[in-house]
């Protein structure tokens, strides 16, 4: 039944409906419908639908573009839009900024290192038949055993001991010549016997204990003929305080080193020592045929070492370190009136940039002060003592080749 229904639905050869119309100058080909396709809707007429690329919805109207195979020259690249140049303006402002505010911090800084500075006053008042000023600047450098400042646990800690009072543990004469010759640092033992302007012949240690740091600068300037410029003075606390803010400072130890007394164990060769072991490295009296002379040298190998570790561009830079050390030395380090931030920066340049060591001569022991002292070399010492206040360099054979 169904297939009969099929077959009337189809139309049968002269069942009255026309054929489709042919073009009378145009054969068809075999397999060609036989009639003509109607064509395709322009763009005019109506959007052309989208097509699907990969099974996906492709956007745009544009027809697909061929893939390219390897190998296959690209294109031409689109045209590049202008190249900015280099923000030479912002630049230049920023650094503008960066050097203002830098030289605002340098005039602050140095404005507070200076307003912390502890001066004393009358250190280096004049004097009937006082020296006249010599060439050069000249410091009288002074370490003394005050324990102020070192609580109980610190002073035994340190082994500093609990005496009472203050006295001279080292003295130096420092010589920083106009010229431009290198520097002179030259040590005063403390048990040297001198004349005491008022006193006598006494230690020169004494001086500082009979009449403090003015008479000591008296005493100084007396027995070698030279001006002093500067006063400059540190506790035992002071010195700690100042080795720790650097971190520490690298000391080549020349031999083994006990002694208790000075809370001191070091090994030969080098190392870098913290505050108390610095303090008892220049303290102890250890070692060598000579233990006082073998003493001032370890003071200026140490002091010249701590000074160049200070001003050294690592340590002046960062603020971590900076900072720390000058509340050390401000806090610990009293000086005459007359001295300055830019004077103790002038001083520690001199000291780090490696000066020439040396001691006053000496030509044995003698009886002063109720005890053994040490008899100066009269000749050598005023060679020594004579080429610094001409400003010119020490004779080598006055030097300690030591």
């Amino acid at each position: 039944m169904q297939e009969d229904e099929r077959t009337r639905a189809m139309r049968q050869p002269g069942d009255g409906r026309p054929l489709p119309r042919q073009e009378p100058d145009r054969l068809r080909s075999g397999g060609a419908p036989a009639h003509q396709i109607p064509s395709a809707p322009s763009d005019d007429d109506e959007p052309r639908a989208r097509s699907r690329v990969y099974g996906k919805q492709r956007g745009g109207n544009s027809p697909v573009q061929p893939l390219k195979s390897r190998g296959e020259p690209a294109g031409p690249k689109p045209p590049r839009g202008p190249r900015r140049g280099f923000p030479w303006k912002l630049a230049l402002g920023l650094l503008a900024g960066l050097l203002v505010v830098l030289l605002v911090a340098a005039v602050g800084g140095f404005f507070w290192i200076n307003g912390r500075i502890k001066g004393i006053d009358g250190v280096l008042a004049d004097y009937p038949g006082r020296v006249a000023d010599t060439p050069g600047t000249n410091w009288l450098l002074v370490g003394s055993d005050s324990r102020k400042g070192l609580s109980a646990a610190d002073r035994k800690k340190l082994a500093t001991g609990r005496a009472a009072g203050q006295r001279t543990d080292s003295m130096m004469l420092l010589h920083i010549s106009d010229n431009g010759d290198k520097p002179t640092l030259v040590s005063l033992p403390r048990d040297s016997a001198v004349t005491i302007p008022g006193k006598g012949r006494n230690k020169l240690n004494a001086a500082y204990a009979f009449g403090g740091p003015k008479l000591l600068v008296q005493t100084v300037e007396t027995v070698t003929g030279v001006h002093v410029d500067h006063y400059m003075e540190i506790g035992f606390a002071g010195f700690v305080g100042i080795v720790d803010a650097v971190g520490g400072v690298e000391i080549d130890v020349r031999a083994d080193v006990n002694d208790p007394k000075a809370g001191l164990n070091l090994k030969k060769g080098k190392q870098v020592l913290t505050g108390g072991q610095a303090l008892g490295y220049v303290r102890t009296r250890k070692g060598g045929a000579l233990p006082d002379f073998e003493r001032t040298k370890r003071q200026r190998q140490f002091l010249g070492a701590v000074l160049k570790k200070a001003t050294s561009p690592g340590v002046l830079i960062n603020p971590f370190t900076s900072i720390p050390l000058a509340m050390a030395a401000t806090d610990s380090v009293t000086v005459d009136a007359g001295a300055g931030a830019f004077d103790m920066l002038s001083l520690a340049r001199a000291m780090g940039g490696g000066p020439v060591t040396t001691v006053v001569p000496f030509g044995g022991n003698t009886n002063a002060g109720g005890g053994s002292a040490v008899q100066w070399d009269r000749t050598k010492a005023l060679a020594l003592f004579n080429a610094l206040k001409d400003d010119k360099p020490v004779p080598q054979d006055v030097l300690d080749k030591g």
